[in-house]
């Protein structure tokens, strides 16, 4: 029994650590990549579909990401929800391609995305404590169900407080270096 909530939370430790390193990818560090337009919907004939999922996305240097749509018509769209993200970004659409310069980020802005950079950990790192309380009681009523002994619940607790301190030290790892990403020039 103990096992199976043992698993269970490490399977939901493991979604936090994934979700992290998704949402992390999105974050803007100064440099061109396509993961930056992860989460950009475009209006497609009236459905918001994933900017990838009617365009190639390319990055030929450090600085421009190019994105060539498979139905030209579409270009104006996939440039009105860059243009309108919270991203910053200002593309230019040449009829054929939509290119988006990436600025360098500023000394200010930088310091704006570590402090959401923080948020974003901060939130990580209680959703893995949550799971550790959720299991933990799991195994105090168990232990009050009569359905393992005490040893068993002392050995399970501690269990699941190392996978706890494990996945812990994984988000403040990611994080550290992100935040290296983020302030290096």
């Amino acid at each position: 029994m103990t096992a199976d909530a043992i698993k269970e939370a490490k399977k939901r430790m493991e979604k936090v650590g994934e979700d992290l390193r998704a949402e992390l990818a999105t974050l803007r560090t100064g440099r061109a990549s396509v993961t930056l337009l992860d989460h950009i919907k475009v209006d497609y004939y009236g459905t918001p579909t994933p900017v990838k999922q009617v365009a190639t996305l390319s990055v030929p240097d450090p600085a421009t990401i190019v994105i060539q749509s498979w139905d030209p018509g579409v270009l104006p769209a996939i440039e009105k929800a860059i243009r309108s993200s919270d991203l910053g970004l200002n593309p230019a659409n040449d009829g054929k391609i939509v290119r988006v310069p990436i600025p360098p980020l500023t000394q200010d802005r930088r310091k704006e995305m570590v402090k959401h950079l923080h948020k974003v950990l901060e939130a990580h790192r209680t959703a893995v404590r949550n799971i550790r309380r959720d299991t933990n009681e799991t195994f105090k009523k168990l232990l009050k169900d009569h359905k393992i002994s005490e040893d068993d619940e002392k050995h399970a607790l501690a269990e699941v407080q190392k996978m706890t301190d494990h996945w812990i030290a994984q988000v403040d790892e990611i994080g550290k270096n992100k935040e290296k990403e983020i302030m290096s020039v």
